[in-house]
């Protein structure tokens, strides 16, 4: 295992929300990572963001760790949940939300 793959499954297995992004939580540096953030906030999700702009090695190495072409991509629990419409179709449906408390993840009950 490389150095960038042993450190892409050392952070997806050790924190219970990842979110590969372009920017970061706090500043999105595209619309799609912008909103995984919203929905993830939204959902008063804790996650940690790591922005893939700082790193090419990061950047490229996702994409072949994940075999999924494009950022943002969201890991819950070590899993590969998807990408930006994936995400976003997931929390339309409820499915998210659900997803993430049967994986033991504090989601915010909403009013």
């Amino acid at each position: 295992m490389s150095d960038i793959n042993a450190f892409l499954d050392n952070e997806v297995k050790t924190n219970d929300v990842v979110l590969f992004m372009k920017g970061t939580p706090q500043f999105p540096m595209c619309g799609f990572s912008g909103q995984v953030v919203q929905i993830l906030d939204y959902l008063g999700v804790p996650y940690k963001g790591i922005n893939v702009l700082e790193d090419e090695e990061i950047r490229n190495g996702i994409k072949v760790f994940s075999n999924w072409p494009t950022i943002p991509q969201l890991y819950v629990k070590g899993e590969f949940i998807g990408g930006c419409d994936i995400v976003r179709e997931m929390f339309q449906a409820g499915e998210l939300a659900d997803h993430l408390k049967t994986a033991g993840v504090a989601v915010r009950e909403q009013a």
